[in-house]
């Protein structure tokens, strides 16, 4: 029996297109008639706001810090706690998604086939997991944590600070982390490439949502969290690179001035790239920095403790399950020291993810597009948190049982300088700081770039290849922010960053949570959900029936039935809510006939129709390779 509908003239059919909304395939956002255009409203209120950030850093930094103080205690006392449940929620909401009915839904329209296999899937997450934060953090933290333990955790400098140690930071870097970019780019995914929506965080409540006032300001936070967490990953390269300079040159003390030209000359390499259209060459760069991350980590294992870290490794598994629920419920309420840790460690980490949620989510979503959620969910939370697994137990094992042979890792003069020191006690001191500056450089130019392109698409209402200026603008205010925050930071540059990139987070972090009920409604009507809603009515219906009436002997057929017997007598497939989202519009937004049988437009005109403007590069697919290049966040 064929499962299409039966065909009346569209003046008489209930639902768009006379197609039940069951039966939809699912809607790509290529397919859509879109015309992009640069959001006035978007792109200038945001744009406002950080360049009234940079002149007022440039004008009067002490104010700027005194301010940024406050706002960082306010945010604090009063909103850490939606930091920390958005950390819980996330994973155990996702979990339910991943393994519900919903788990069957597709990333896409029905039968379509993932965009890249599942060794190239995976291998991209792991490359979206490095960057420069696990190499300004990945001895830093763990050697912090095992010198002075999380309150109530370990004795000093013990074996149990030792694991505890990488269990916090693995805590903080691992599935909490993943949770929080799998729900974002899950919900962007499913909008884009099964809804037909735009690739915009304002998107995920609604088809023309990103037109409405809310959905301007959804779009705006999100713009200005890329923009803070990028300047701060920015930052903490800077610093690292700073110091790097000052071990290999001789130099002395490297201070701000230095540090914002470094930022400048970093900064016109990559625009010069972004505006060129020399994306394949940074994409090079890109997959080369991956390798050379790969190879430092490789040399950590072989020249530092290989023995001791093959049996470290799993320890360190066991120690962060074990001690799960022990770091899940540490809150100020535990005391002052609990609270002060909060502020300098847990906090930001949250904050961090929340502000790099729509950068990494939108690249997680492009990548894993055909894949069903429950494949989604596995993948993205275990692969990118066993590399972290593996990456921080060899940067921090290594620099604590350095500590514990006797090198002073722990009395580096900065944060940034502990990597050097660990470098500095193995083979090759002088070749290997050498690859760390190149490193970090590259990792400063290809997440400068991605951030920069995935700001201007946002600002240009999605556009998948945007113009060249709003490049240019998001580059400049990048590279301004990330001077600014420096300056704020003065003597203590670190605490700087992450006082503002948890301020600026806060916003986003409250729509994150509004997120939940509009990605779970959205599941809740989609074609695949009502089709396993009518299947099990109408087969619990018709077995009670077939029992009651025939015993043994009976069979199932399909016929038209109402009343409460009926699979879908609860269901009003004709409403609003089931069957808006599928009804085809032009570039002007005005309905247009679709026939979803032949999966075409009536009128056989192309699917995508935006038409650059005059001087506009043309728009390209969003699976083009420089869309598919890894966003190096951390």
């Amino acid at each position: 029996m064929s499962s299409s509908p039966r065909r009346v003239p569209p003046s008489e059919s209930p639902y768009p297109h006379d197609t039940h909304p069951g039966l939809v395939p699912g809607v790509s956002v290529e397919e859509q008639r879109v015309r992009y255009r640069t959001d006035k409203i978007t792109f200038g209120v945001a744009g406002a706001l950080i360049v009234g950030f940079v002149v007022w850093g440039a004008v009067s930094t002490e104010s700027l810090t005194t301010v940024s103080k406050g706002a960082l205690n306010a945010v604090v006392t009063y909103g850490g706690w939606v930091f920390t449940l958005l950390a819980a929620v996330m994973l155990l909401f996702l979990l339910f998604v991943g393994f519900s009915r919903y788990g069957r839904i597709p990333l896409g329209k029905d039968g379509e086939e993932p965009a890249y296999s599942m060794g190239s899937w995976i291998a991209m997450l792991f490359a979206a997991g490095m960057g420069v934060g696990l190499i300004f953090f990945g001895i830093y933290e763990p050697v912090t944590y095992y010198m002075t333990p999380p309150p109530g955790r370990a004795a000093a400098q013990s074996y149990h600070a030792m694991h505890s140690a990488l269990a916090q930071t693995i805590f903080h870097w691992g599935l909490q982390a993943w949770a929080i970019y799998a729900l974002v780019g899950a919900a962007v995914g499913y909008a884009g490439y099964r809804r037909g929506r735009p690739l915009l965080m304002s998107a995920i409540f609604g088809q023309r949502a990103h037109l409405s006032v809310g959905g301007r300001l959804i779009d705006m936070f999100a713009i200005v969290g890329i923009l803070f967490a990028t300047s701060a990953s920015l930052g903490l390269g800077t610093l690292q690179i700073g110091r790097g300079l000052q071990i290999i040159t001789g130099l002395g003390e490297v201070g701000n001035a230095v540090l914002i030209a470094i930022i400048a000359v970093l900064t016109c390499v990559f625009l010069i790239s972004a505006v060129s259209g020399v994306a394949k060459g940074i994409r090079r760069l890109s997959n080369f920095n991956m390798v050379l991350a790969a190879v430092v980590a490789f040399f950590l294992f072989v020249a530092g403790p290989t023995v001791f870290l093959l049996n470290f490794i799993p320890s360190v598994v066991g120690t962060y399950f074990g001690e799960m629920f022990q770091m899940l419920s540490l809150s100020a309420s535990w005391g002052t020291e609990a609270e002060e840790f909060m502020r300098s460690w847990t906090l930001f980490y949250w904050a961090w993810w929340v502000s790099w949620a729509p950068f990494v989510g939108v690249f997680v979503a492009r990548i894993s597009r055909g894949r069903t959620l429950r494949q989604y969910v596995s993948v993205v939370l275990l692969a990118p948190t066993v590399i972290c697994v593996l990456a921080f137990s060899v940067f921090g094992g290594t620099a604590i049982w350095l500590q514990r042979d006797g090198v002073d890792i722990a009395g580096a003069a900065s944060p940034e300088d502990m990597l050097f020191r660990v470098l500095g006690a193995l083979p090759f001191a002088q070749i290997t700081p050498i690859a760390i500056i190149v490193l970090l450089a590259v990792f400063f130019m290809t997440s400068a770039d991605s951030a920069t392109l995935v700001m201007a698409s946002m600002s240009q209402q999605g556009k998948p290849e945007p113009d060249r200026k709003i490049i240019i603008f998001w580059g400049v205010a990048l590279a301004g922010v990330s001077s600014v925050m420096l300056a704020v930071g003065g003597a203590n540059a670190l605490q700087g960053l992450q006082d503002l990139v948890t301020v600026a987070a806060l916003p986003f972090a409250v729509i994150l949570l509004a997120l939940i009920p509009a990605f779970l409604r959205d599941l809740s009507t989609d074609p695949m959900s009502l089709r396993h809603h009518y299947a099990r009515t109408a087969l619990d219906n018709a077995v009670r029936q077939g029992m009651d009436e025939h015993g043994d002997d009976f069979a199932l057929e399909v016929r038209h039935q109402e009343g409460p017997a009926a699979a879908g007598h609860d269901v009003d497939s004709t409403g609003e809510r089931m069957s808006s989202w599928y009804q085809r519009t032009d570039e002007n937004g005005q309905p247009v006939e679709y026939d979803y049988r032949q999966d075409t437009y009536v009128d056989a005109r192309p699917a995508v129709a935006d038409q650059p403007a005059a001087g506009e590069r043309p728009t390209v697919d969003e699976r083009s390779p420089r869309n598919g290049r890894p966003p190096e966040q951390h």
